[in-house]
């Protein structure tokens, strides 16, 4: 199953005003700024979304929102995931996800499966899904991982399954994957501060947390990687890495809800149970933003 998908995906946070309700003209706006900056797709629903906390009736009116407004400039990829094996075949068979491009599915979380209940999940999700489906191992989060010879083994079973998004910081792990994976099948960098080793052995692009701020500069280091132009982009790399540790210093997406508000984008606020970074993070990161955009004048 071919799939335009490459370069630089956006983890697109939500937007919240004061009193928590969704922020859809703060969400526009976001929209405009990453396409306007060069990203190459947007992925909706997805921890950065904080998708955890959302009602389904939130999620339906985001998703929504979002198709109307990219209006296919762009690919989008919807976070399909969760532990309840059968919710989400059920979902994937009850919806017709008009003008989503492919969805992205995390590995079941709080269960902790071992790799048969892992290959079996997504085996069902597959079956049931007439989307493309990119895996999504994040082990921080979720407490399992998705080895090599797992992921493999999906990329070689399904045809549907097209791709990985990579966040366990094992770069072992991803070169086994890029090693040995299928034609077409593609791998994501799913840590902002390891796009630029993981592009250099193969990887074809990054799903970021970062790009929702500095979409420009990200997206701009993505395409150099992609030409194999290293040195250049190394360069965009060193300038950016104090602004992504800074980023998650306090968890995501209070980093980034933090920087698009110094920005000017969205009011910096989130739901519970996040809560807003410090007052000397804060500041830390006005002062990287400015030192960055200072550089660029």
């Amino acid at each position: 199953m071919k799939t335009i998908l490459k370069g630089t995906g956006v983890a697109l946070i939500t937007p919240f005003r004061r009193y928590g309700t969704v922020d859809f003209n703060s969400l526009n706006r976001l929209i405009e700024n990453v396409i306007d900056n060069g990203v190459d797709f947007l992925v909706v629903m997805g921890t950065t979304g904080e998708a955890a906390t959302l009602s389904e009736d939130e999620r339906n009116a985001i998703i929504s929102f979002t198709v109307e407004n990219v209006n296919k400039r762009l690919p989008i990829v919807l976070g399909v995931g969760g532990n309840n094996t059968q919710h989400i075949v059920d979902v994937l068979k009850s919806d017709g996800f008009n003008g989503v491009d492919a969805i992205l599915s995390v590995a079941p979380y709080y269960n902790k499966p071992g790799q048969k209940g892992i290959y079996s999940h997504y085996k069902a999700i597959a079956a049931a899904s007439h989307l493309p489906v990119i895996l999504y191992n994040v082990p921080g989060r979720t407490s399992v991982n998705i080895e090599a010879d797992t992921c493999l083994k999906l990329a070689n079973d399904f045809d549907n399954i097209i791709g990985i998004k990579e966040a366990s910081g094992n770069i072992s792990q991803c070169m086994q994957i890029l090693k040995n994976r299928p034609k077409d099948f593609l791998l994501f960098s799913g840590d902002d501060l390891l796009t630029y080793p993981l592009m250099a052995l193969g990887a074809d692009g990054v799903i970021s947390v970062v790009a929702n701020a500095l979409p420009k500069q990200f997206s701009d280091m993505v395409n150099l990687m992609l030409k194999k132009n290293y040195n250049d982009a190394l360069k965009i790399h060193y300038k950016l890495i104090d602004f992504i540790n800074l980023l998650f210093v306090e968890g995501n997406p209070a980093g980034v809800k933090a920087a698009l508000e110094i920005l000017g984008l969205i009011n910096n606020n989130l739901r519970l149970p996040l809560t807003k970074v410090s007052k000397l993070t804060y500041s830390n990161l006005s002062n990287s933003i400015k030192e960055i955009l200072d550089s660029e004048k």
